[in-house]
């Protein structure tokens, strides 16, 4: 089938479209180069350089590529970003997803994956894992954008009948992610260690996260194709790790020895997030299959390869 996915030369995105490409699947990417890479390009896909903020030239891409499905991954992805500058964060988020959903509309598209935030979107949960139907209560912009998202596709479902699976990932990490950013811990400690730097965890270490390997997120987005309309699924493990552990298993792959550096604890950080899957299993047939510290194994070896200096 024809699908095109926005952000797929970004670190989850490229790995999707990598996949569909080896599935047999004919893929057009959209993709600005804020945070995305060239690198991560494949060959194999049409390849269109642009925001997709740009509601006319988005409109003219969907009508020159006409995709079956739309994989909904361009994002503004920093949470402190969007706190800082709110309107941006709501300009790409939610008016670039409004552009994206027309434009798909606009050509007939079938199917719409939108990439959500199972972190973010539900802030300071009462119960963990946290399921789907918890309260939705973000403690940021960036967790704010992904919930608008998430309440327009379900409008376009009841108005027009669009069909859209939307997918609240946990804390993905694995292969591409940027060592650079604010985000992506996994990566950025990896980076810094193969540099002979430490590391610094920001409070006392004890704070949790669900990490999912991104090549678990990658199955959920093939299964989506075919299954999962008008459904909201969360996509982790259902495990907490705390910091200290992803500084000790990342330490342990690098062979680092030095103990991290203590910051003060950042204001805004969700204290304990970790969600619940079992929805994504009886809808999808997906359950996660990368072991963290086998995930780190393969995300320090890839910085080893890529990334480094």
């Amino acid at each position: 089938m024809k699908i095109l996915v926005t952000g797929g030369a970004g670190f989850i995105g490229s790995n999707i479209v990598d996949r569909y490409l080896a599935e047999g699947h004919e893929v057009a990417v959209v993709d600005n180069l804020a945070t995305g890479r060239r690198s991560n390009l494949n060959p194999q896909a049409s390849f269109h350089e642009m925001s997709i903020t740009d509601a006319e030239a988005l409109a003219a891409v969907f009508e020159a590529e006409r995709p079956e499905v739309v994989n909904h991954h361009a994002a503004q992805m920093d949470v402190r970003r969007s706190v800082r500058e709110p309107q941006f964060d709501a300009q790409t988020n939610i008016i670039g997803t409004l552009n994206v959903i027309e434009a798909g509309r606009g050509v007939g598209a079938r199917k719409f994956i939108f990439s959500s935030s199972g972190g973010a979107i539900y802030g300071q949960a009462a119960v963990i894992p946290t399921r789907e139907s918890a309260p939705l209560q973000p403690i940021s912009h960036y967790g704010t954008s992904k919930l608008a998202g998430e309440v327009y596709f379900g409008l376009y479902g009841r108005l027009y009948g669009l069909e859209a699976t939307v997918l609240r990932y946990a804390n993905v990490y694995g292969p591409r992610q940027n060592p650079h950013g604010e985000a992506g811990v996994n990566a950025i400690f990896a980076n810094m260690m193969l540099r002979g730097e430490r590391p610094t965890i920001f409070g006392a270490g004890d704070k949790t996260r669900d990490y999912v390997f991104v090549g678990d997120v990658v199955a959920a987005n093939v299964l989506a194709l075919e299954r999962g309309a008008g459904e909201v699924l969360n996509i982790g493990t259902g495990v907490q790790t705390t910091d200290q552990e992803v500084y000790d298993a990342v330490a342990a792959a690098v062979g680092f020895a030095e103990p991290p550096i203590y910051g003060e604890e950042r204001a805004g950080d969700v204290r304990n997030s970790c969600i619940d899957a079992a929805r994504a299993r009886e809808v999808l047939g997906w359950a996660p299959t990368v072991e963290f510290r086998e995930g780190v194994r393969r995300t320090v070896q890839y910085q080893r390869e890529h990334e480094v200096g």
